[in-house]
């Protein structure tokens, strides 16, 4: 292969939620540690494409990436790992311009995997490069790198992918930083602690491409928050595929996702932790009152919905019912006032009338919701949900989409109105840009709101902000009490 410098170099790009984000951290750091170095996909040795299979959009998504990467780079190596390459290897491998296909399965190896693929299956020197490489028989056989080759389907593109169930253990490395295109991550670095479901929603695939439940221990996870925090971050979010589930499968027998709170509180002198998305079932009083009673807890509850309708939970397998889960974000909103609280929601479900879709739009309506996630139902291979005959027509579902997204903003803006005129507390971003009132720092406050600072800002700083108003979805303010911050003053 041809480097275009003298050391090789790798450009990972991610697909879909935080815990593909995370992994796709864990990656980066993987081949820093073997010495290559970060570039553009239009110039990396290597492109990582760390793939989401939610939906038939994030599959396209992936496809569309592979021939970009191609036609603007065709001297790179692409390699698809991820979740869509864990689903649908050999449809991934068919791909023109594809070099190797590393299910999640391997995820944890890909580097391993990969360096060889870089040098032309091992046969470079690696003093020529510069970099660590593991020759590739040793790799797969005497590393336990297990995988099956479709060399005879696809010769160019070899496939690497196993029983993603036979995994025990959350086996990714946690993210420190990103310098990826996700410029929060800079200053708001996302601890995955969690990965798989043990949970079978008749529409999702996400159980069959990562896994059974498995956690982070808990005394890993402390030894990460204080190194993130000696590094200098003061917001940590912690994420999961099921998060609420975390511990459940530890071998100490005990834990539940309140003592991994307690313990990060204790143990560590993280400023803010940020919980990700957490089951309705798992929003416990006792989590509810922890997060409301610390402020070293951003108050912030994602609590996915999916749909209003008792019928449609029970045809989608989901483990609570509308009651239920009124009952919870009434209390979260009870405890916490100020507090954002978001939810999936999905539009389009096979066989969803217009009956049970007004009660999805009447609950979402009563609710104190500041942000909805508005998917359009997708049929995954495989689920039960797509075998069912009565598809809802792609028009209908879309319509219905619309409404409810237009529900979101609306409740969205009027949660922003109540904050105008009033302090609030934000962390600074490693985001600044020019506005027609001249230059502007991005924040995101407490609870979840997007905020630009009048003013450059140094990053990585909780301020308390005056909020002077509204502008495209966004908060406009100024440090509390001054006109106009200046770079260093919060140092």
């Amino acid at each position: 292969m041809r480097y275009h410098g003298s050391v090789p170099t790798f450009h990972v790009e991610n697909f879909g939620c935080r815990a593909t984000q995370a992994d796709g951290a864990a990656l980066e750091s993987q081949f820093e540690f073997r010495g290559l170095t970060r570039a553009s996909a239009a110039q990396a040795d290597l492109v990582i494409l760390n793939t989401c299979t939610v939906t038939n959009s994030a599959d396209r998504d992936a496809r569309a990436a592979v021939r970009r990467v191609r036609r603007e780079n065709p001297l790179a190596r692409i390699i698809v790992t991820g979740c869509y390459a864990q689903r649908a290897p050999r449809e991934i491998a068919a791909l023109p311009g594809v070099t190797c296909v590393i299910g999640n399965s391997h995820k944890h190896q890909l580097a391993e995997i990969a360096l060889p693929i870089l040098s032309d299956l091992g046969q470079r020197s690696t003093s020529s490069a510069g970099i660590h490489i593991v020759d590739s028989v040793r790799a797969s056989a005497g590393e336990g790198i297990a995988f099956v080759p479709v060399a005879s389907l696809t010769p160019e593109a070899p496939l690497f992918v196993s029983d993603i169930f036979a995994h025990t253990e959350l086996l990714a490395a946690p993210i420190f930083d990103s310098a990826g295109s996700h410029e929060n991550d800079r200053t708001r670095p996302n601890l995955k602690v969690q990965d798989g479901c043990d949970n079978r929603c008749s529409f999702c695939v996400i159980p069959s491409v990562r896994g059974h439940s498995r956690s982070l221990p808990l005394p890993q996870i402390i030894r990460e928050v204080n190194t993130l925090v000696a590094a200098g971050y003061r917001e940590v979010v912690i994420s999961g595929i099921n998060l609420g589930r975390w511990g459940r499968d530890l071998a100490s027998g005990f834990g539940t996702i309140e003592g991994l709170i307690r313990e990060i509180l204790s143990e560590t002198q993280l400023e803010k932790l940020r919980i990700s998305s957490v089951e309705p079932m798992d929003w416990s009083d006792e989590l509810i009152g922890l997060v409301a009673s610390s402020p070293r807890i951003a108050k912030h509850a994602h609590v996915p919905l999916q749909s209003g309708s008792d019928a449609v939970l029970r045809r989608m397998h989901r483990k609570y019912r509308p009651w239920h889960y009124r009952e919870k974000i009434e209390k979260i909103r009870a405890a916490m006032p100020t507090a954002a609280i978001g939810a999936d929601v999905m539009a389009g479900f096979p066989g969803e009338t217009e009956a049970e879709f007004e009660a999805t739009r009447r609950l979402i309506a009563e609710l104190p919701f500041t942000y909805l996630h508005v998917f359009t139902y997708s049929a995954r291979p495989g689920t039960p949900a797509a075998a069912v005959p009565d598809q809802i027509p792609v028009p209908i579902a879309r319509e219905r989409n619309r409404i409810l997204r237009e529900l979101a903003a609306e409740k969205k803006l009027a949660f922003m109105r109540s904050f105008v005129g009033e302090p609030l507390e934000a962390i600074t971003l490693n985001v600044a840009h020019n506005g027609r009132d001249g230059e502007f720092t991005e924040a995101l406050s407490d609870n979840f709101q997007k905020l630009c600072l009048k003013g450059q800002l140094e990053a990585n700083r909780w301020i308390t902000a005056h909020i002077e108003g509204i502008e495209d979805g966004a908060f406009i303010g100024s440090l509390a009490g001054r006109a106009v911050p200046l770079l260093g003053l919060l140092s």
